[in-house]
């Protein structure tokens, strides 16, 4: 029997167009998929939560699927994830989806270099989360630095989890602080 058990998935599209400056030629399309599924530890501890984080790597790949498919892989940018774990859950429950999601996300968009950015809580039904956003190819890269929401209306129940995946088309519309522009990416160690 599958640890993996999906109530529902939500995808959001969010398109930005300005901050109050002019008005760009495209919008900044950021898009996040999230996927309601039964906590099969909810309210006791299991020492051993790899099969769980093994199995979950097929719901990464089906998130990651559906985000290309409405971004389109070469226009990916930016990219992040979260978990939102019911309160009958622990936060370590969430944290399998570091390596799940990560992955998924790294092998839709051909493996870039930057690390996932991630955050985690728990929560009850209609808990907000704020998920960072970072460049794929280098974290250093200061435009690229963002969030996006994940909510579901009606999740995570006590007995659930929220996993969530985003990629955004860009970074930060308007971005002027200087740093690591993303055109001088060196791309040999995730970082610059």
């Amino acid at each position: 029997m599958s640890l993996v058990n999906v109530r529902k998935v939500k995808l959001d599209v969010e398109e930005s167009w300005h901050e109050g400056g002019p008005r760009q030629n495209e919008p900044l399309r950021v898009a996040v998929a999230t996927a309601i599924v039964a906590n099969p530890f909810a309210g006791k501890y299991e020492p051993n939560l790899l099969p769980f984080m093994a199995e979950l790597r097929a719901l990464g790949s089906d998130l990651a699927a559906r985000l290309v498919v409405e971004l389109g892989r070469g226009n990916v940018q930016a990219y992040g994830k979260g978990a939102i774990v019911g309160e009958d859950g622990e936060l370590e429950h969430g944290a399998v989806w570091h390596e799940a999601g990560g992955w998924a996300m790294r092998e839709a968009l051909g493996d870039p270099k930057a690390i996932v950015p991630s955050a985690k809580t728990i929560g009850g039904v209609g808990t907000r989360l704020m998920v960072p956003l970072g460049h794929i190819q280098a974290s250093y890269v200061r435009s690229h630095f963002g969030t996006c929401e994940v909510t579901v209306w009606d999740g995570p129940r006590r007995g659930e989890i929220a996993f969530a995946l985003a990629m955004a088309t860009g970074g930060r519309i308007h971005s002027r602080l200087g740093g690591l522009a993303a055109s001088e990416i060196k791309g040999e160690d995730g970082l610059r």
